[in-house]
């Protein structure tokens, strides 16, 4: 179980943030802007920890990582929390907004 807990932890955070699209966040309702907005800045960082794995800079404990791994040996679990956790952000605002809207706290 050990090798999943990193994805379990992405899932989880999903799962935690996935009713603040009920409350009127609209992110999945734009695929096509969250992706420009999540892509590029995943690029940048899957980039950054390639060159920190080639460096010898840091490393992942293959004890809590599955063992596949993207090119440049950067695990699968690193580019899912570069998808993940952005997206979560984005629902964590715009469910905040939407809130506020509602409450008539927010322009």
């Amino acid at each position: 179980m050990d090798h999943y807990q990193y994805l379990i932890l992405m899932a989880a955070c999903l799962v935690a943030t996935l009713p603040l699209e009920a409350l009127g966040a609209r992110v999945y309702r734009q695929p096509a802007r969250l992706t420009r907005a999540v892509l590029p800045v995943a690029l940048v960082f899957l980039i950054w920890d390639a060159l920190a794995i080639a460096g010898h800079v840091w490393s992942y404990n293959p004890r809590y990582v599955t063992g596949v791994d993207l090119p440049f040996r950067i695990p699968v679990e690193e580019l899912v929390f570069f998808l993940v956790i952005p997206v979560c952000g984005i629902l964590t605002y715009a469910g905040v907004q939407a809130v506020a809207r509602r409450a008539g706290i927010h322009r």
